[in-house]
């Protein structure tokens, strides 16, 4: 190979070795520059990964709140106020629990039903996002019954319905000439429900009895036949629509029991005892295998039952499900087989044992409790001078 640097000059030959220098420091400085671009973009990328992150987490923990809330409203509530997810005023919770998709309707109501000054704002707050303007009484009934579940106690409907019975006199000025009629007459539709729709209900409600019932409730005077007609054959035409809770899931059903415990049940064809977990709500007894089951083993509706405490030779503190009125014939129930097959209950009565007198003498009470519920029948009777025809209820 010829030597090339021969045909140059000294100086030339320096100028050569300076520009390789100097392509070699360029060269080097290219490749820092690389290397910091691809710091930087890392970091860029660093950022907004952990920003998705973040936004991802901030997404499982408002997801995980409203399991939470479902579980338990007070206890979910405050945890997604103390992650930052919804601010603790009224207004934001009630929009909260009237647009968010995918909450509990039970846990709707339970959490409005409180009576805590900021749970009232909210409830106020809530109902007030409701439009009644120129709706009747059962389109507007339709629409809040809609929006949660009535809880069970007494005081918690009460508060709804007062709020409700505001608003809706807010909206519709000229409709009745105080909140108190619109209350009665709310409670007397809802009642007229359940007479109308409830096949257990043998003595339905006519339209002479239903304007009857309610002579007198808009400050001493009778309100327009005409009006309690077209109410009336809404309500018969079309039974008020109970919201499901979202999910298939059996278990909203229980997140506000009114008891629950161990306790041994008696089998009906095969007379042994097995440790059962029992779940006491909604006028029903409810039985699982273990707490953790999604879906119980067998379901005891209370309806037309009675219970009482009774002796067992092999077992103490006993109590006894039985119906009174029609004696050696099986009582309506349902039970899960192990193929998981749903049958129908084998029992002319149920036997279960409890762990000591006190359990069990509370567990009848609270199985009394829930077998007598009307919470209805007594707001109105406080509201309403004259005793609403008992007829209604039965």
């Amino acid at each position: 190979m010829t030597d090339v640097s021969s045909d140059f000059t000294t100086s030339e030959m320096l100028e050569i070795e300076s520009i390789k220098m100097h392509k070699k420091d360029l060269l080097e400085d290219i490749q820092k520059l690389k290397m910091e671009i691809e710091n930087v973009m890392a970091e860029i990328q660093d950022f907004e990964s952990a920003e998705e992150n973040k936004l991802l987490e901030k997404g499982k923990q408002f997801s995980s709140g409203k399991k939470k809330f479902n579980m338990d409203p007070k206890k979910g509530m405050n945890y997604l106020v103390d992650n930052k997810l919804l601010e603790w005023n009224p207004q934001t919770i009630a929009e909260f629990l009237y647009k968010e998709e995918g909450l509990n309707k039970t846990a709707i109501g339970d959490f409005l039903g409180e009576r805590d000054d900021m749970h009232l704002q909210v409830l106020k707050a809530f109902v007030e996002l409701h439009e009644f303007s120129d709706l009747n009484l059962v389109q507007a009934l339709r629409q809040f019954l809609w929006s949660f579940r009535l809880p069970g106690e007494a005081q918690k409907i009460d508060r709804m319905m007062e709020a409700f019975a505001t608003r809706y006199c807010e909206c519709n000025a000229d409709v009745f000439q105080s909140t108190d009629t619109c209350y009665i007459l709310s409670f007397a539709i809802i009642m007229l429900n359940t007479s109308l729709h409830n096949p257990n209900v043998k003595d339905k409600t006519t339209l002479e009895r239903f304007i009857s019932m309610n002579r007198g409730i808009n400050n001493g005077e009778d309100l327009p036949e005409e009006l309690l007609k077209k109410l009336y054959d809404s309500i018969q035409s079309e039974p008020f629509k109970i919201p499901e809770d979202d999910g298939n899931d059996l278990t909203h059903t229980f997140f506000n029991p009114d008891r629950e415990g161990w306790l041994l049940k008696l089998g009906g064809r095969v007379k042994t005892w097995k440790r059962r977990w029992f779940i006491l709500t909604d006028n029903c007894l409810y039985y699982f295998e273990f707490t953790a089951d999604k879906e119980p083993r067998g379901i005891i509706p209370l309806e037309n039952l009675s219970v009482r405490e009774v002796s067992h030779p092999r077992k103490p503190y006993c109590l006894e499900l039985y119906n009174p009125n029609s004696k050696g014939q099986k009582i309506k129930a349902c039970k899960t087989e192990t193929d998981g097959r749903v049958v129908e209950g084998k029992h002319q009565s149920y036997m279960i044992c409890a762990a000591s007198a006190e359990e069990r003498d509370d567990w009848i009470e609270s199985i009394r409790a829930s077998i007598t519920k009307d919470p209805f029948y007594d707001l109105v009777s406080v509201r309403k001078k004259k005793v609403i025809n008992q007829a209604v209820h039965e």
